[in-house]
């Protein structure tokens, strides 16, 4: 068997036994199925409102539904387990059947696909799609659609994320098929973003660790220059000094010491020679 003819038979066999279970556990609340081919066997998931009613008394109920898949439907080694679903109104499946029952015992198609699209986003879904399809108002098809929230209808996504349920409705005037679409509210719909508002940065004082010493830098400090004018003038002290005769007085100016002659006007350094006069 080629490649092509496997897959097309595993997603027939897949389609006439969620029928199948669909008829057998209607009941009991079907809420989908999911195959996993394991090298021990064909594990198989049943999700229902009510677990119990599917194992039955001592077992006898699931016992039955093993033995048809491997007579009928030709499964190998099946071992089926059933999960309860906590929130009804989060399956597709469920709310599909719902709806179709509804639709059965005479309640008016619009008020039913508005209640339903009601009860499945009040519990948390972040979108919902609901298609009611068949003779509705005349006597030809006719389509009513009700739309609420997010919903993906193309790509990998749509058949990743969106869990899809279908049941029909039997009336006089024909079939009536129930389509409903959602999507959980614990899905991460991709390409969604939201803005967060940041706070200005907290300033962090950073304390300098033992042992090392911080080095302070101190801008250095302007000196005014010193002017003769500034300072104050030294008291002449009247020294004799040797090779000099008569009254000679000195006194320091700055860093230069300087003396007088009692004949002159005027200071001079006392390190500069003197003229000696011939005699």
């Amino acid at each position: 068997m080629g490649v092509e003819r496997k897959f097309v038979k595993n997603g027939l066999d897949k389609a006439q036994m969620a029928e199948y279970f669909s008829k057998q556990l209607e009941r009991a609340g079907y809420g989908g199925m999911n195959i996993n081919r394991t090298p021990m066997g064909t594990q198989i998931t049943i999700f229902a409102e009510k677990p119990g009613m599917i194992i039955g008394k001592g077992g006898k109920t699931i016992h039955k539904l093993t033995h048809d898949l491997e007579t009928v439907f030709r499964v190998d080694n099946p071992q089926i387990d059933v999960q309860e679903v906590k929130i009804p109104e989060l399956n597709a499946q469920m709310m599909a059947s719902r709806l179709a029952g509804a639709i059965e015992r005479g309640l008016y198609f619009r008020k039913a696909g508005h209640n339903m699209l009601r009860r499945i986003l009040e519990s948390g879904a972040l979108g919902c799609e609901i298609d009611i399809a068949g003779k509705l108002t005349g006597p030809r098809k006719k389509t009513e659609k009700f739309v609420g929230g997010n919903m993906l209808h193309a790509g990998n996504p749509a058949m990743e994320l969106v869990d899809d349920g279908f049941a029909i409705a039997i009336k006089k005037l024909g079939v009536i098929g129930c389509r409903v679409r959602l999507i959980r509210p614990t899905v991460k719909l991709p390409g969604r973003f939201k803005t967060v508002q940041v706070g200005a940065p907290e300033t962090v004082e950073k304390k300098p660790a033992a042992g090392i010493v911080e080095i302070v830098k101190v801008a250095p400090q302007e000196v005014k220059p010193e002017t003769v004018s500034e300072q104050a003038p030294e008291a002449p002290v009247s020294t004799a000094e040797e090779g000099h005769t008569g009254n000679i007085e000195e006194r320091m100016h700055g860093d230069v010491m300087e003396h007088k002659h009692p004949e002159y006007d005027y200071w001079h350094p006392a390190s500069r020679l003197h003229k000696k006069e011939e005699k």
